[in-house]
């Protein structure tokens, strides 16, 4: 685990003029959070979701990234929703440049601080992103498309054996998370995380996902 969240997993490479089109596609989107656009990278641990918004970031031409790894903790993998609204959306709604609270995952407390500024596109990256709760201030929700398992044997790769432990609890607490919570079914964007590939979503459709 890196000292205040984990490296990004291997993405197979995206075209890069897909990702442009994407982030002009983006750029058009009516404002979901006073004057921007919320966009969500979600999808399973491991599934290359910092890698992706990192590239999405760049092709927006450098927009703010929340990268939720920062907002969650040991205690409460998915317990960050009040911070993201508080900290973050709240401000961006109101037309104001957001600041919250980075979690070090090796101290495992908070330490130091990430601005969000106003921006036309902002991203929040990170499992759940999509969730229930943060679907009312987005424009888009794009789905990682890696199943669990796959996306699990890309990150125990990435972290080494240290951290298997850790894995098997956040496996746990991923499934339930997203039994109870999709995300998939409302992404009006699929990046396939095998082959890059980037392909329209059907908002409703079942998720299949496990």
């Amino acid at each position: 685990m890196a000292a205040s969240r984990p490296l990004a997993p291997a993405l197979s490479p995206v075209p890069g003029d897909a990702v442009a089109s994407l982030a002009a596609e983006l750029r058009t989107l009516p404002p979901s959070c006073g004057p921007v656009r919320l966009v969500a990278v979600d999808g399973h641990a491991g599934s290359g979701k910092t890698t992706f918004a990192g590239r999405l970031a760049a092709a927006l031409g450098g927009a703010p990234v929340v990268h939720l790894d920062d907002l969650a903790t040991h205690a409460e993998p998915f317990g960050w929703t009040g911070r993201l609204r508080e900290q973050v959306l709240e401000p961006l709604a109101a037309g104001r440049d957001g600041a919250y609270r980075v979690y070090d995952w090796t101290l495992r407390r908070f330490a130091g601080t990430a601005a969000v500024p106003v921006a036309p596109v902002v991203l929040v990256e990170g499992v759940g992103a999509g969730r229930r709760a943060v679907r009312p201030w987005l424009a888009r929700v794009i789905w990682l498309e890696l199943d669990a398992a796959s996306a699990r044997r890309r990150g125990e790769q990435r972290d080494g054996p240290d951290l298997a432990e850790f894995w098997a609890g956040w496996a746990r607490a991923e499934s339930a998370h997203f039994a109870a919570d999709p995300s998939r079914p409302f992404a009006g964007t699929r990046v396939d995380g095998v082959t890059g590939r980037i392909t329209p979503g059907t908002v409703g459709e079942p998720s299949t996902s496990p």
